[in-house]
């Protein structure tokens, strides 16, 4: 079960939170909602998602935790303003003002791509709200100005509207020019973020505000915001993904507390991918919060 609670981000945008499991019990039991003062972990998905990609972690979770996820700003069921701000210090101030208002710090925030990057910015600015970060599959290193050149180009090469949902899953996890080769986690993930339209499936999100989004972040490095990080952090990469293993080592070289993982057969989509071993990568580090 998924409850939603709306809360309100910077400049008053209206966000969406999904809390997952079952109505509280005693727990920790399989299956059962964590007690109400569990430990909190809040879901911040990457660009072009939403909570619900994280749908099956936050349930395994949610025995043990307050397991909540958040459709960022322009994302899933989140307020999408035409002409709101979609740079990096608002998606930050939206998360401090979720964790405020939902009361789950310190938390524990898990981030993939962008979201990563949204939660280590708020671990160095707020840290009494950040007990520990895991962080999938996100670069620090700049990406440069080609890397938004290639990304526009992507989203006008997009087939919209796609007739069926099974053309999404097709397209996306077969014939995309980005796909090296079929991969059909990759065509669900994209499933998740498309709605129907009188003229068939189209994304829930704006092109323009991604790339928008986007634009507040691939130009700058992040090394030293990572430095600034105070808690435990697990930096996870997919051994097919976008970050480097030089690169994933260097960040947990940087982390004051940093601590490695890597999940074979894995892409940037790790949480997808390989669902299991991306659980068994992240579990024993939250049990160390715990812990503590």
């Amino acid at each position: 079960m998924a409850r939603r609670i709306d809360v309100t981000g910077a400049d008053g945008v209206r966000l969406a939170a999904w809390e997952f499991g079952d109505p509280a019990k005693a727990g920790p039991d399989p299956g059962e909602a964590a007690a109400p003062d569990a430990p909190g972990v809040l879901l911040l998905h990457g660009l072009m998602g939403r909570a619900s990609h994280w749908a099956s972690t936050a349930r395994r979770l949610s025995a043990r935790h307050r397991a909540v996820a958040l459709d960022q700003r322009g994302h899933g069921r989140s307020e999408k303003p035409p002409e709101g701000a979609f740079t990096r210090d608002a998606y930050v101030d939206d998360v401090e003002a979720a964790l405020e208002q939902l009361g789950l710090g310190p938390a524990v925030l898990i981030g993939h791509a962008m979201g990563a990057l949204t939660a280590w910015q708020l671990a160095a600015k707020r840290p009494e709200l950040v007990r520990g970060l895991v962080i999938s599959d996100m670069r620090a290193s700049a990406l440069g100005g080609a890397s938004q050149r290639e990304w526009a180009e992507w989203f006008t090469s997009w087939p919209v509207p796609f007739a069926t949902l099974a053309d999404v899953r097709k397209w996306f996890g077969e014939d995309d020019p980005w796909v090296e080769r079929p991969n059909p986690a990759r065509g669900e993930f994209y499933a998740e973020v498309m709605a129907e339209s009188p003229d068939g499936w189209r994304p829930v999100f704006d092109p323009g505000q991604m790339l928008r989004s986007r634009e507040t972040w691939v130009h700058d490095a992040h090394w030293e915001e990572l430095a600034q990080v105070r808690c435990p952090a697990l930096v996870v990469r997919g051994l097919d993904g976008e970050l480097g293993r030089a690169e994933a080592q260097e960040m947990v070289r940087v982390l004051p507390r940093g601590r490695y993982a890597e999940v074979a057969d894995a892409g940037h989509l790790i949480h997808y991918d390989q669902p299991e071993a991306w659980l068994a990568a992240i579990e024993p580090f939250l049990d160390c919060l715990d812990g503590e």
